[in-house]
């Protein structure tokens, strides 16, 4: 389980994704490539994704969950795909600004 902070900082213990918490609180377990996340600087990338946790991360992508409760910011890209409490994380879709006229 990880504390889901903004400003908090993740990386993935099986592939190069790296994460900084843009909205989100409380304990969440928060996984990339099927295995948990854990603070970043703290742990080693060994291994690989599980095949149904390999569609990716791009770099400066945001990714929330269906709620919108969750929002994490890419700063690294890696191989694995990110799930908080079992629900697959999506790509944010861009905001439409407001015509200038």
């Amino acid at each position: 389980m990880a504390e889901l902070k903004p400003g908090a900082r993740f990386q993935s213990t099986v592939c190069t994704t790296e994460v900084i918490v843009v909205k989100g609180a409380g304990e969440v377990d928060l996984t990339c490539g099927g295995a948990a996340m854990v603070a970043a600087g703290t742990g080693e990338v060994s291994g690989s994704p599980a095949a149904e946790a390999a569609e990716g991360t791009m770099l400066g992508k945001r990714y929330g969950n269906g709620a919108g409760t969750i929002e994490l910011l890419a700063t690294k890209a890696g191989d694995g795909s990110m799930a908080a409490d079992g629900e697959p994380l999506a790509i944010g879709q861009a905001k439409t600004l407001p015509a200038s006229d």
